[in-house]
């Protein structure tokens, strides 16, 4: 390898320099304490913070509590992924060209419209439309998820191999009955998978629209924060995980079993 010439090792060592020079501008427009943050008060005052946090509040009544805003988030995440994947499914078809070019660009700036809005702010949307609650939170997972699923189940149909319908189109079949028989069975493993994978995020950010008032253990958590209540926040904490963790597995497990097979 040849070396680098002389002009290379002058726009790297300026490269370096403007990297550097941005990041002592950021420190100085932020205006950080650094002597407060790591002085002796300041590590005080964390390890003190961080002590509360560390005795989490297992008392019988707050995991009553704990175990309806896990289920509550449980079920916000498996409403709102079904029914993103049914109405990603709905706006699929058009959007893969089989209803024309224009309901293809109809259906194509619909699902982009949908993903491209966070699912905290269809959240806060959905919380001024149907009020504080899993409600809120199940339509917001559901209209972002929609645009997503939407557009990976559109690009599966159109790598589906079209010979099987087509042959049933031949026999005499309707169009209904021609994708029912020829082409879902062939795209059906990887509309699972999409839809398993989203429910698999869709239970992390369950977890975290009831910032914005959307029920769960979200609201939970934000509750106890506000009221600065560590113990019972750190409880709703390890619930999170628990959650998220049996969530992937049981994915995984699903997995396994419906798509891979």
């Amino acid at each position: 390898m040849p070396a680098p010439s002389l002009r290379q090792r002058a726009a790297s060592l300026l490269l370096l320099l403007l990297i550097g020079v941005a990041v002592v501008a950021s420190f100085a427009f932020l205006e950080l304490d650094f002597a407060g943050l790591f002085g002796a008060e300041g590590l005080a005052l964390m390890g003190e913070y961080a002590g509360r946090f560390l005795s989490p509040d297992f008392s019988t009544a707050h995991l009553r509590a704990i175990g309806r805003g896990a289920l509550e988030t449980l079920a916000m995440s498996a409403l709102g992924t079904l029914l993103a994947a049914l109405l990603g499914l709905l706006l699929a078809l058009p959007g893969s060209g089989r209803c024309g070019a224009l309901a293809r660009q109809a259906a194509s700036l619909l699902l982009n419209a949908l993903r491209a809005i966070p699912e905290l702010v269809w959240a806060a949307l959905m919380v001024l439309a149907a009020g504080l609650g899993p409600n809120a939170g199940t339509l917001a997972l559901a209209l972002h998820t929609a645009g997503v699923l939407g557009r990976l189940f559109a690009e599966a149909l159109e790598n589906t191999p079209a010979e099987p319908a087509e042959a049933i189109r031949l026999a005499g079949g309707g169009r209904i009955a021609a994708f029912c028989y020829g082409t879902l069975p062939g795209v059906w493993p990887q509309l699972m998978a999409y839809s398993l994978y989203r429910w698999e995020n869709n239970i992390r950010m369950a977890s975290v629209l009831g910032f914005v008032g959307a029920g769960g253990l979200g609201q939970m958590l934000y509750m106890s924060l506000s009221l600065f209540q560590e113990a019972q926040a750190a409880t709703v904490i390890l619930a999170m995980l628990l959650l998220v963790l049996g969530v992937d597995a049981l994915s995984g497990v699903l997995r396994q079993r419906w798509v891979s097979r």
